[in-house]
């Protein structure tokens, strides 16, 4: 039997595919096997590496307070580059050149430059030219390289997403005398919003995970600083905290996914139910009530 999409297999192409998932189970097992025995041998799997996570203490004095200063610059950025985003982005697709070659310019500039450069230069920036104090300075220079980046990535997206519309759109509301704002704020933002869902909610998770540059770098004390200083503090049990940061992380851009996986369903099924019944008692046609073509919608 076929399918739209490909032919059905036959018995050698089984056998075949059977074949190469056992060696890839067999291949992924040794893997984990050496892996395990290594970190076995160098003693990263004693239970006294390990236990610190078991306890109040490594959560409330390391952990707990890297992941708030990690939700802290994340949360900001994205509060301040998604509606910048937009606004690049509806630029660009503006009428005017005067209005849309500097957002192309802002937009390409910026997404050209590697995010840590930004922040290196935003720490410069605000340490030169602002009164900011050195203690607030890393969380500035974060955000400001994490809102300029990422802005410039959110421009396109929304672009991107307005433009994948059936142009039908765009002629139906200019028909009935839509202005050009009216059509985009009425007409296209919303359509598009849904496809540019998934793309928006990528961004947000590289966001969540850039913010990791600030500790690395700028000494801000994210989740990932706060993993480093902790393996100092328990004996070295740099393995057992970068693996617990990892699944926190894991954890949390897991969760982000699967809340915009589930707003998209919900945004789809609500356009699918939107459809207003009207009466036939309160409708009237154009020209067939009353008496001659006078008749009114």
């Amino acid at each position: 039997m076929s399918s739209v999409l490909y032919d059905a297999q036959g018995p050698r192409a089984k056998r075949r595919n059977a074949v190469l998932t056992v060696v890839f189970l067999v291949a992924v097992a040794a893997l984990l096997w050496w892996v395990f025995g290594t970190l076995e041998d160098k003693g990263q799997l004693e239970w006294a590496l390990w236990e610190p996570f078991f306890h109040s203490e490594a959560w409330t004095t390391y952990i707990l307070p890297g992941l708030q200063n990690t939700l802290k610059a994340a949360a900001l950025a994205v509060i301040i580059a998604m509606p910048l985003g937009a606004v690049l982005g509806i630029a660009r697709l503006s009428d005017h050149a005067w209005v849309r070659v500097p957002a192309a310019v802002v937009v390409e500039f910026f997404r050209s430059i590697p995010v840590l450069v930004l922040m290196i230069f935003g720490l410069a920036l605000f340490a030169e030219y602002t009164n900011v104090s050195s203690d607030d300075r890393p969380l500035y220079a974060v955000v400001t390289g994490l809102v300029l980046y990422n802005a410039s990535v959110l421009a396109e997206i929304v672009r991107a997403g307005i433009l994948s519309l059936p142009k039908g759109q765009s002629e139906a509301a200019m028909a009935i005398g839509l202005r050009k704002g009216q059509l985009m704020r009425l007409v296209l933002l919303p359509q598009a919003v849904t496809a540019m869902l998934p793309a928006i909610v990528s961004q947000l998770v590289v966001i969540v995970k850039d913010t990791a540059l600030g500790g690395a770098v700028l000494t801000y004390s994210e989740l990932l600083s706060a993993a480093n200083t902790m393996s100092g503090y328990y004996g070295a049990n740099v393995i057992a905290s970068f693996t617990v940061v990892a699944l926190i992380f894991i954890a949390l851009n897991f969760a982000l996914t699967s809340f915009a996986s589930w707003l998209e369903r919900r945004l789809r099924r609500a356009k699918k139910s939107t459809g207003a019944v009207v009466a036939a008692d309160d409708t009237q046609i154009a020209g067939t009530t009353g008496t001659g073509g006078g008749g009114t919608i």
